[in-house]
């Protein structure tokens, strides 16, 4: 029998070559420790994130009720002390106007019409703060339908300045029709409210986007200014003079929380010289028609 006797120098080159796998190893096994230990570092980071979004996320959803909450308590018990002063200075103008001097007279008016516009101002505040407090589940609504109803709640507007409003490719969307309505008799009546010298024309329409519908209401009025164009969305925010067009500047601040509850966005394209154009969006659900 033969035996076969490895020579030396291939017996070292196997130990080098075992050793330097051994080297490769241990350095393999150390980048796998570094790089797990790194990898647990950034999950821990990641959750602690989370935890602290989700916190200030409640704590943002909490003030946000609070605040819905304080406003409603804050208007609806306004209402009792304003109604009696604005009937004392009623009582005042109904019996002395014309018996006192012409000041007198002039600070009662004044007293009156404040009192008149305190008033309209609270009741624009309810409606503000019900909007995410009382608006009722979303369902398919006929925009077309809503449309209409909005139309002929701004009938006396539209009479008395011969305001031309259409409509084109209104969908059925999924919506609170109530806040619908109140969404589109607000922007409407803006566009009425804030006309210049010709007669305003007012046209609603909508297309289907990949993941929302997109309504415009474009009109023919003053326009506003670039600068102003997310300004005019923030509550009591108003850019002309009481005496020039009267109103508390909630109406859009209400539109946009409108909006935003279904899931939506708005926006103004100005157009100065020729009009606006208020877009918003509604997110599109199954059953939605064009």
């Amino acid at each position: 029998m033969q035996s076969h006797v490895v020579p030396e120098q291939q017996v070292q080159r196997l130990q080098s070559r075992v050793a330097a796998l051994e080297q490769l190893l241990e350095v393999h096994e150390r980048t796998v420790l570094e790089q797990s230990d790194k990898l647990a570092r950034t999950l821990r980071q990641l959750e602690e994130r989370a935890a602290a979004l989700a916190e200030r996320t409640e704590e943002l959803a909490r003030s946000n009720r609070e605040l819905q909450e304080f406003a409603h308590a804050a208007s609806h018990d306004l209402q009792e002390p304003l109604r009696a002063v604005s009937g004392f200075c009623q009582l005042l103008r109904d019996r002395y106007s014309g018996k006192l001097d012409v000041q007198a007279d002039e600070f009662i008016g004044f007293a009156v019409d404040g009192a008149h516009r305190m008033q309209k101002l609270i009741n624009d505040l309810l409606a503000y703060s019900r909007v995410g407090a009382q608006g009722d589940a979303s369902e398919p609504t006929d925009s077309s339908a809503i449309f209409d109803q909005a139309v002929t709640n701004l009938h006396a507007a539209i009479q008395e300045s011969g305001a031309k409003v259409t409509q084109t490719g209104l969908p059925i969307v999924t919506a609170d029709p109530s806040q619908l309505i109140q969404l589109l008799q607000n922007l409407i009546g803006n566009a009425i409210k804030f006309r210049g010298e010709r007669t305003p024309e007012i046209h609603v329409e909508a297309s289907r986007k990949v993941d929302d519908w997109l309504f415009s209401v474009r009109d023919n009025g003053i326009g506003i200014e670039p600068r102003h164009a997310e300004r005019v969305f923030l509550i009591f925010q108003r850019l002309h003079a009481q005496t020039k067009f009267p109103g508390t500047g909630v109406g859009l601040a209400i539109c946009k929380k409108i909006v935003e509850r279904h899931g939506g966005r708005i926006w103004i394209e100005p157009r100065s010289e020729d009009g606006t154009v208020v877009l918003f969006t509604i997110p599109t659900k199954d059953g939605d028609q064009s």
